[in-house]
């Protein structure tokens, strides 16, 4: 028999927010990579770009034809067209320049033109960045060139600003890209922020020696408490290790188990209430006759 209690506003909430759990995730996935690629390329590629862009008109009058027919439009400027330039406001400055000088001008914005027009110019930034970074991997991953940077960077980490900010990017830098990035080791759990309250801690390492040493030698370790529903911030503290349990689930399981505080529980873990008391409510009376 249908439920008569059930109206198009409950069943609309329900779809709706049935359909946004399952294109959220999507729609933000791409959003991200969206911007990252916009940042890539805006900021790395674009100034790529532009350098190509004026090597090209300054090395064009080198190895271009003298016929005028056989060399490219962009390159031929004509007496309209410096007059044109000129009358603008960003030709003002060469209105004292020499013919040679506007004409220069003048083929750089005209190439400018051509180079955006055609998509697969401009990508020329984005993959010579690729290949510039790839070729600086092989280059400071051996051992001179490793040496060579780290006396760079240890010149650069004495620079004032620098040294307050950059060491800091580096350790978060190698923590999701490093060849060793740092690596939760163990899901445990700790009775946090006073007993009786146990709490999801993931651990990092051992702690430090002068902690260990307030333990009479103990085994202490250092375990990652994160927030919710933003795991990747929180904070340490130095638990010893006969306090600690193992949790059962894996990190991957953990960070989705933070992340919906606490609503997706591995099916391995499940030990539902019924929905009456998830909900708040009491249990129900039975009947009386």
């Amino acid at each position: 028999m249908p439920n008569s209690d059930r109206t198009f506003a409950a069943d609309f909430r329900r779809f709706f927010g049935r359909g946004l759990a399952i294109l959220l995730p999507s729609i933000l996935t791409l959003w991200i990579l969206w911007y990252a690629f916009a940042f890539v390329f805006n900021n790395v590629a674009a100034p790529i770009n532009r350098g190509l862009r004026w090597a090209v008109v300054q090395a064009a009058p080198n190895f271009m034809p003298n016929q005028p027919d056989q060399q490219p439009a962009w390159y031929k400027v004509t007496d309209a067209e410096r007059a044109e330039f000129l009358a603008q406001p960003e030709g003002k400055e060469f209105r004292r320049a020499s013919t040679s000088a506007i004409t220069q001008e003048v083929r750089a914005q005209k190439f400018r033109a051509y180079w955006q027009s055609r998509w697969y110019l401009s990508a020329t930034g984005l993959i010579v960045a690729i290949m510039l970074i790839y070729l600086a991997g092989m280059a400071l991953g051996g051992l001179i060139g490793r040496r060579i940077y780290n006396r760079i960077e240890t010149w650069i980490s004495r620079l004032p600003g620098f040294k307050q900010v950059y060491p800091h990017v580096k350790q978060l830098v190698n923590l999701v890209m490093g060849d060793k990035p740092m690596a939760f080791k163990r899901v445990v759990l700790v009775q946090y922020p006073r007993q009786g309250l146990w709490t999801l801690g993931l651990v990092t390492s051992g702690s430090l020696k002068a902690v260990a040493e307030q333990n009479a030698g103990n085994k202490v370790l250092s375990v990652f408490i994160p927030s919710t529903p933003t795991p990747f911030t929180g904070f340490v503290i130095n638990v010893p290790e006969r306090d600690v349990i193992d949790a059962p689930l894996s990190v991957d399981e953990a960070i989705r188990f933070l992340l919906t505080g606490g609503a997706l529980i591995p099916d391995h873990q499940r030990n539902d209430l019924p929905e009456s008391q998830a909900a708040g409510e009491g249990p129900k009376p039975g009947r009386t006759a």
